[in-house]
């Protein structure tokens, strides 16, 4: 039996009403938490690049997800549950998709956040690291700096991602983030391109459509995702847009998505 929110922590201290104006600010609170444990894999980056980094990574999702597992007081491998109440709460003060709702919130402002990271002075740092961290470190850019920044924010998203995850089905338990997941968010990066943020974002509608045609193959779908990661590092390791943009391929479009200082 998985457990639930009020096993744990008791009865509500507040109305139920209240989640619909408190359950942003517990996203918030759960991406600062998922921030923090991105200093895990922050500290030892300082020392390590390319596939060890990525070996890194790898580990410190074992490390957490193990952890998890053995934390009986939250449920540990049965997962937990109750989640869903918090929907349901906030539906009946107002009847709307309320999961729908806050997860396209989210959606827009990560890619609004990552969009004015990417053209502001620290993401031209963060993606000079990506290109040479050697040649970075020359030109005078702080790289431990660099990495605790973009390894923080890339975390923290992930937490408050991981936050609506939990309330879209209801329930969360560690066995969901294995290594198939990160093998998804790779092939939906790779997909789309290492240095294209709306190419990202494109690949991510079109892999996830593309899991869900796949469906009917039941347990073989999850043989055509790593495939697909191969497929894309031979035939075209830049991904669909490369490092290009939507307003390079549309310059029409910069008038609403162009840097300020860009605008004609």
């Amino acid at each position: 039996m998985l457990f639930t929110s009020s096993s744990i922590f008791g009865p509500p201290l507040l109305p139920p009403s209240s989640a619909i104006y408190l359950f942003p600010v517990t996203l918030i609170a759960g991406g600062a938490a998922a921030a923090l444990a991105g200093l895990l894999v922050a500290a030892p980056s300082f020392k390590t690049r390319g596939d060890y980094l990525a070996i890194i990574t790898l580990a410190v999702n074992y490390i957490v997800k193990s952890s998890i597992e053995n934390i009986q007081p939250i449920g540990g491998a049965r997962g937990f549950m109750g989640m869903r109440n918090v929907i349901d709460s906030m539906e009946k003060v107002l009847n709307l998709p309320w999961a729908m709702i806050w997860v396209f919130i989210s959606v827009g402002a990560t890619v609004w956040i990552i969009h004015r990271l990417v053209n502001s002075t620290y993401g031209k740092g963060i993606v000079a690291l990506r290109d040479d961290e050697i040649a970075a470190g020359i030109m005078g850019i702080n790289t431990q700096r660099m990495k605790i920044v973009a390894f923080m924010l890339s975390s923290g998203l992930a937490g408050i991602a991981g936050g609506l995850f939990a309330h879209v089905l209801g329930y969360i338990n560690p066995g969901s983030f294995t290594i198939m997941k990160s093998t998804e968010a790779l092939v939906m990066v790779y997909l789309g391109g290492m240095g294209s943020l709306s190419g990202s974002v494109m690949s991510a509608i079109i892999f996830t459509l593309a899991m869900e045609a796949l469906r009917p193959l039941q347990v073989l779908k999850w043989v055509v995702a790593p495939f697909l990661l191969i497929l894309l590092m031979i035939f075209r390791s830049e991904g669909i847009m490369g490092h290009r943009e939507l307003t390079d391929v549309f310059p029409n479009l910069r008038r609403w998505f162009a840097p300020r200082e860009g605008r004609a």
